[in-house]
């Protein structure tokens, strides 16, 4: 049985989860097809900042956060004004989550767009749908499953982010003390080894859990897009 503040550690990583991985998957959609159809200048370097979160300890990535999205940052301030806070709220913790799980969601997407035959848009094309047409009703149901495996995927790691949301948002009770920071605080304590037991069986659970929901889902829209 887990605690009370097991239990808000377990659904404030859910929802911190919920909210990066929603919040990341427009742009992530955006940009996979833009890296799969488009050839445009600094295409390479756009790729590369796409998948430097991967690359990059957390806790730099977390910093970068701090000074950019912080009070006193130069997006933060102005977010300030409008009474949008990222800094030491659970909001900033799901916008480190969602950067830190970008880079899977992207790749994964990349793929399966990249796997829709382009002689299919084409033909489309020619029978006088827009481009955005096409990439609705052909480019965007074909590549489905690559969509719910990179969602999937990047609310598995949002789930277990820790360098760079202790970095930006810190680890406050209640309000960013996610599974892993919860896990991390109750290791520093005597007699907290059992609570923090719980909270990795607990995230073992979640991981393997979404790991099979995407699989299942992955197979579902693949054999409904095949047609089976």
């Amino acid at each position: 049985m887990l605690g009370p503040e097991e239990w808000q550690a377990v659904l404030l990583s859910l929802k911190v989860a919920l909210w990066a991985t929603l919040g990341a998957l427009p742009l992530g959609i955006f940009t996979a097809f833009a890296l799969a159809r488009w050839s445009f200048p600094g295409k390479q370097l756009v790729n590369g900042l796409v998948l430097l979160p991967l690359i990059l300890p957390p806790v730099v990535t977390g910093y970068l956060l701090l000074l950019t999205f912080g009070t006193r940052g130069p997006i933060g301030a102005a977010l300030k004004e409008i009474g949008i806070v990222f800094a030491f709220r659970w909001t900033g913790a799901a916008l480190a989550a969602g950067i830190m799980a970008f880079p899977l969601m992207v790749r994964a997407i990349r793929l399966s767009i990249e796997a829709v035959d382009p002689k299919l848009e084409e033909a489309a094309g020619t029978l006088g749908a827009s481009r955005l047409w096409v990439f609705a009703t052909v480019t965007l149901p074909l590549s489905l499953p690559g969509i719910l495996a990179g969602a999937v995927l990047a609310f598995a790691k949002a789930m277990g982010e820790f360098g760079a949301t202790i970095t930006f948002v810190s680890n406050i009770p209640g309000e960013t003390r996610t599974l892993p920071s919860a896990i991390y605080a109750f290791l520093q304590v005597p007699g907290g080894e059992g609570a923090a037991l719980r909270l990795v069986a607990v995230s073992v659970v979640i991981a393997m859990a979404a790991l099979l929901l995407s699989e299942l889902l992955s197979r579902r829209v693949a054999a409904r897009v095949a047609g089976r």
